[in-house]
């Protein structure tokens, strides 16, 4: 794999604060606290763990029991002071896992979805900068359905990053991938790491993505973080 290059402003950070989570799951209950402020965080460990609840419970589709979830000064959700912002004021970009790519419209009007006109302002998520860094200008006017599976995941991939996020939420992006599509795909994310200097969560259990892509790593099991260490 190719050498990590940081952006000029990844010395910026930002700090996302998960405080007293608690979230009931059908086994047990998701219980996180802790604080990340590096570039690109792994959220590792096993399926079933928790790693895609607390995804949807920072994206706020999910409410927990418990939960302060802080980006930066901007208070997401206080469950005890009542905060719950919904998901289009959080500024998050979110892939899942089946991407949930609008089959009916072309790859740019999915792209389109939720891309604010403000954003053109900012030269690094305008339309043309981040279709050039997936390399999918040539997709543009395809259907969604015509597409293989790696040129759906730099679709999803796009779209998330033209909403003009202060946070970049993937969720397991490889697992669907064969291990040639997989290395295709890698120095996509490593080019979004250097290129686009936010806060990245990265759910994985692929211990090769995590060395390749994180700089920390969270190892979350049956819902609670076992381990916590630096990658990079």
């Amino acid at each position: 794999m190719g050498q990590r290059v940081p952006h000029p402003q990844t010395q910026t950070k930002m700090k996302l604060r998960l405080k007293s989570i608690v979230l009931p799951l059908a086994d047990f209950a998701l219980e996180v606290d802790v604080e990340l402020s590096r570039q690109v965080t792994a959220i590792f460990g096993p399926s079933g763990a928790g790693k895609t609840s607390l995804l949807d419970l920072i994206a706020g589709l999910r409410r927990a029991t418990s939960a302060l979830i802080q980006l930066g000064e901007t208070i997401l959700t206080d469950t005890a002071g009542k905060v719950d912002l919904p998901p289009r004021c959080r500024h998050i970009g979110y892939v899942p896992q089946d991407l949930a790519l609008f089959p009916h419209l072309s790859v740019r009007r999915n792209l389109l979805y939720g891309h604010k006109p403000e954003a053109e302002t900012n030269s690094l998520f305008r339309f043309e900068h981040v279709v050039r860094v997936l390399e999918i200008n040539s997709l543009l006017d395809r259907g969604v359905g015509n597409l293989s599976g790696g040129e759906r995941q730099r679709v999803a991939l796009a779209r998330a990053l033209l909403c003009s996020p202060r946070l970049l939420l993937l969720d397991e992006p490889l697992s669907n991938l064969d291990a040639r599509l997989k290395n295709q795909i890698l120095p996509f994310l490593q080019r979004i790491r250097s290129e686009f200097p936010i806060p990245i969560l990265y759910v994985t259990h692929n211990a090769d993505e995590v060395s390749v892509l994180s700089d920390e790593v969270v190892r979350l099991e049956a819902g609670r973080i076992v381990e916590r260490e630096s990658s990079g």
